[in-house]
């Protein structure tokens, strides 16, 4: 039923800082939407393994045990949730970043320091409707 589409999304935040984790999770929650968080990228994968589908990952560059673009090619490579979008929520803001990350298929690219919560939270919903979810 194409005409249904969601008000809200399952998201996956993949960031290494507890306090934009928290902080996302609110702005996010408070919108109707309901996120997961993981602390690193090999945190994130183990979730979408064990089951989890959300609708949109958000994934930070820089991490410890596994970084985003490890995600990436893990998560691609392994063909795991593939209707699920990935946007890019870092401050590496270099333009071979960028390429890096569209390498995967990215939908979206947003840098941290330069955006201000509520305009991340709308860039989110942005995407999602131009990608039909």
């Amino acid at each position: 039923m194409e005409s249904s589409k969601k008000t809200s999304y399952d998201i996956l935040l993949v960031d290494d800082d507890q306090f934009l984790l928290d902080m996302y999770s609110l702005k996010f929650t408070n919108r109707g939407h309901h996120i997961s968080t993981a602390r690193d990228g090999l945190d994130g994968l183990t979730k979408i393994k064990e089951g989890m589908t959300p609708d949109v990952i958000l994934l930070d560059m820089i991490m410890p045990k596994m970084n985003g673009l490890e995600f990436l090619e893990e998560f691609r490579k392994e063909k795991l949730s593939p209707k699920t979008l990935v946007i890019m929520l870092t401050n590496q803001g270099q333009s071979t970043d960028l390429e890096a990350a569209e390498k995967f298929d990215i939908k979206g690219y947003i840098i941290k320091a330069t955006t201000i919560p509520s305009e991340v939270v709308n860039e989110v919903e942005k995407i999602g409707k131009e990608n039909g979810i």
